[in-house]
């Protein structure tokens, strides 16, 4: 019987990223690119400043700096879905599923910049008085109370969307085939388990201290985790700088012949990039727009510019030299192995023996860190859908679910959160597309600000 369920799910999930999704993420950020004029694009530079902390007032309205906003939000995007998230990509669709990753992420940028924009400008109150941001709450004050029951929607869809099954359950596989088995002491239903509550328990000692303790912890564990695996994986690409043009061409080659999809087909190939590039930058699923609407600021399209960094940091950087890992050893075509287990592969080919024990390190910062920032997101859900009192209830669902994903299904979990994932799209990128003139308004006086320097 859960065989079958879990078949169920594997199915809804492939049917219901089709076509209205595809063009739904992928020409709404199109139709905000241009209806923007290209902005988020033609301000990187003041993005990274203000990220510097140049413009931070702590009197300003919010809970965390603009810093730790980006921290907490990366925290739950630059995680497994650019270590495992890609080998799924490229074992599901071909290296050619990696360019749509990145023509997916570059719309995400001008996504990013409008939902987190709205996060700031209709911020909202919950039940206990102080204020919030997030789709559900732009939702509620942007379009009205008449919208509430698809705010509410989404804040159920969200909850399950930032449950821990990939996390716990990737992180599972790489300590049982990384550390376990190579070492004799077997893997079984058990140790998983055992795992899966070691792991909970970790994760349950830091979510219950709250947003702040987690803006803190991310704050200083993202830039950490990103450096230590960016050096690793530069030192795999450059170690045969031979063969980096090939991969590239790969890339290119199989994004258009459809040659790496059974049947060949190039609309499979595009539904896999875009799935894998929303579930590695979440561009317009609307958990960004969470974290980035506590931040302390009274300027909306500020934190925009700050959110629109994302896809750029974790899908065209940091997926791109994972893939080029993976394509570089050739472990892609030589390997069985799916997901996490395929880029362990590709480290312990390139570095022999200690490649994989340091991908296991950071990976479990990836990990760790995604399971720090997601309770953030889901006790937000449920405080909308519930009231504030009952919010903090999700961290310890939370903590039960890491112990479930530790034992359950790889394909099933990935089912399942596509299912959330685009479920919860569907609010974010319609409500964002109904109050995109308020972001252009705000975007037009602010550049105006900003170029006459009335900051």
């Amino acid at each position: 019987m859960l065989e079958n369920i879990g078949q169920l799910i594997i199915k809804i999930s492939d049917g219901i990223w089709g076509t209205p999704l595809l063009i739904l993420l992928l020409g709404g950020g199109f139709y905000f690119l241009i209806y923007s004029r290209l902005a988020p694009l033609r301000y990187i530079g003041h993005a990274i400043r203000i990220l510097t902390g140049k413009y931070d007032d702590p009197d300003e309205p919010g809970q965390l700096r603009h810093y730790q906003a980006l921290s907490t939000a990366l925290a739950g995007t630059v995680g497994m879905g650019n270590v495992s998230g890609v080998a799924v990509a490229i074992t599901m669709g071909g290296p050619g599923a990696i360019f749509w990753m990145w023509v997916s992420a570059l719309l995400g940028v001008s996504t990013k910049f409008f939902t987190c924009s709205l996060a700031v400008m209709f911020r909202g109150k919950d039940s206990s008085g102080e204020i919030q941001g997030g789709p559900m709450y732009y939702i509620t004050e942007g379009l009205g109370k008449n919208w509430k029951p698809v705010a509410i929607f989404f804040s159920i869809m969200g909850m399950v969307g930032v449950s821990p099954l990939f996390q716990a359950n990737q992180l599972t596989q790489m300590i049982r085939d990384v550390v376990l088995i190579p070492n004799n002491f077997g893997a079984s239903f058990q140790s998983d388990l055992i795992t899966g509550i070691i792991i909970s328990i970790i994760t349950g000692i830091v979510i219950i201290g709250g947003i702040k303790r987690i803006g803190s912890v991310t704050g200083r564990v993202v830039p950490f985790m990103v450096v230590v695996y960016v050096i690793t994986v530069l030192y795999i690409i450059f170690s045969d700088t031979s063969l980096i043009i090939p991969a590239f061409k790969t890339i290119l080659h199989d994004a258009f012949t459809g040659d790496a999809v059974l049947g060949g087909s190039l609309g499979a190939i595009i539904i896999v990039g875009v799935r894998r590039a929303a579930f590695s930058n979440e561009a317009g699923l609307g958990t960004a727009p969470m974290a980035h609407g506590a931040a302390k600021t009274s300027e909306p399209i500020r934190e925009g510019l700050v959110a629109m960094l994302g896809p750029i940091i974790d899908t065209i950087i940091i997926c791109t030299m994972t893939a080029l890992a993976i394509i570089i050893t050739n472990t892609w075509v030589e390997s069985s192995a799916d997901g996490i287990s395929l880029t362990a592969n590709a480290f312990d080919v390139a570095i022999p023996i200690y490649g994989k024990y340091i991908l296991t390190i950071c990976v479990t910062f990836f990990a760790m860190s995604t399971l720090f920032a997601f309770p953030y997101y889901g006790t937000k859900c449920l405080g909308f859908v519930a009231g504030a009192k009952y919010g903090y209830l999700y961290n310890y669902v939370f903590v039960v679910v890491i112990i479930i994903g530790a034992v359950s299904n790889l394909q099933v979990i990935i089912g399942l959160i596509d299912i959330s994932f685009a479920l919860m799209a569907f609010p974010t990128v319609i409500s964002t597309l109904l109050l995109s003139p308020h972001v252009r308004r705000a975007a037009k006086d602010y550049f105006i600000r900003l170029k006459n320097s009335k900051f």
